[in-house]
């Protein structure tokens, strides 16, 4: 395939969505992928078409393509997001798996789908966000571009201080739940993530991934809330992004399984709410500056005088 044969294809997605000619662009979203059977590489071009749809055509179009399994590969985002983006829940309403995600982002934007009977129960969270929950930094798309907003994060100053590591304890869950809010930095990226639990204060379990120097920042659950979500709403610097209903669910794991919970999935929204706000969560890094894709945070339960933290990182 030549580039200028791909380029007139990109052209023709650009002109139909234009004219607003949807049924014409599915159809030539599905002779792009026809022709891979004849070895053309029109791929581009059907990805292309695909987003476009999700993003721009009204409901009954953008809610076929993101139930269609295997959609919008290479797009900018997940389907389910960038509909959401640009179409409410009424709009995208019907049955399936990948509508029920495009339903839970349209939640994460503040649509209150409770009592809806036609969101498939995919993900066992409520269908409207909690008082206690932050305002999720959700994903914006527009033909060209998507954005990826990052949450408020306290300022860090001052000088890193020597510190003394704590004990480290077992506490697998709440481990491996915090390293997997990085999963896809990790294994499709070059992502790397480590946390570990240990007998004592949240400096001391900071030290213990092995920061020489420490310097720390109180953040409010809320926003070490929607800083959890945003990672693992995030494809890092080369992997698919997930998508913000992803993220918040991959928060509230970590919330429940801080709080010896996990059992009681799906967990009680006021139990996630009182185990966020009786736990302290703190910022921190070791007085360089960050670059890439982040995460450093750790939380401490005073009651408990038990402590967790978690360092992620990826660059391009």
């Amino acid at each position: 395939m030549s580039s200028a044969e791909l380029d007139g294809l990109l052209r023709q997605v650009d002109a139909l969505c234009e004219r607003r000619d949807w049924d014409a662009l599915v159809a030539l979203r599905d002779r792009c992928r026809a022709a891979l059977q004849r070895g053309k590489q029109w791929w581009p071009a059907a990805s292309y078409a695909e987003y476009r749809l999700a993003l721009e055509a009204p409901g009954r179009w953008a809610a076929h393509v993101v139930a269609e399994l295997g959609t919008g590969r290479f797009a900018l985002g997940p389907l389910t997001e960038v509909a959401a983006c640009t179409h409410t829940w009424e709009e995208l309403a019907g049955p399936g798996p990948q509508l029920a995600l495009a339903a839970h982002e349209r939640v994460v934007r503040g649509e209150d789908l409770r009592g809806d009977s036609r969101v498939d129960d995919v993900l066992e969270l409520p269908l409207a966000l909690q008082p206690w929950e932050p305002t999720y930094p959700v994903a914006q798309y527009t033909a060209s571009e998507a954005v990826f907003p990052t949450p408020p994060l306290p300022h860090l100053s001052g000088s890193a201080d020597r510190v003394m590591p704590n004990r480290a304890i077992q506490d697998d869950d709440a481990v491996r739940g915090l390293i997997d809010l990085a999963h896809t930095w990790i294994t499709a990226s070059n992502g790397r993530a480590e946390a570990v639990a240990v007998d004592g204060d949240a400096m001391g379990a900071a030290a213990a991934l092995g920061a020489p120097r420490l310097r720390m920042v109180e953040m409010s659950p809320a926003d070490a809330m929607a800083w959890m979500a945003w990672v693992a709403a995030s494809g890092g610097a080369h992997g698919r992004r997930r998508g913000m209903a992803a993220g918040r669910f991959d928060s509230w794991w970590v919330l429940s399984a801080l709080g010896g919970i996990l059992d009681l999935w799906p967990v009680p929204p006021d139990e996630v709410g009182e185990i966020a706000s009786d736990l302290r969560w703190y910022a921190w890094d070791a007085g360089e500056p960050g670059t890439g894709w982040g995460l450093r945070m750790a939380v401490e339960d005073p009651l408990e005088h038990r402590a967790w933290a978690v360092l992620a990182v990826d660059a391009d």
